[in-house]
């Protein structure tokens, strides 16, 4: 794998998987690529909202927009420039705030193999 720089319009986005909320995930790293995280960006609609529990490391660092994370009753709200990180096991509720989010995301392992 070489190095690479990534931008939004490399991203080619899917509703997340399991969801009917409009919220879409654009993998531009993964197992395909063979390193060992997975990277990509999110894109969600306003007032939206997930729950996930997590297979997965995920960190989440918000471009665009504002997004809060419920996990174990404490909500945090991040907006541009803000990371989140959400550790493997915890059971999250993310949800877009006023006009929506564009995120970035790093996960550990690959999620898409850890969700199979």
């Amino acid at each position: 794998m070489q190095v690479r720089k990534i931008a939004l319009s490399d991203a080619s986005f899917e509703r997340s998987p399991g969801q009917d909320a409009e919220i879409y995930a654009g993998n531009v790293i993964d197992q395909r690529h063979g390193g060992p995280v997975t990277i990509g960006f999110g894109r969600y609609a306003p007032d939206q909202s997930l729950v996930e529990k997590l297979a997965v490391d995920d960190i989440m660092l918000v471009l665009e927009g504002q997004l809060s994370v419920t996990s174990e009753g404490r909500t945090v709200t991040a907006g541009p420039g803000e990371i989140v990180y959400m550790p493997k096991g915890e059971t999250v509720t993310i949800r877009s705030l006023g006009q929506g989010a564009v995120t970035a995301y790093v996960t550990y392992p690959h999620w898409q193999e850890a969700r199979e």
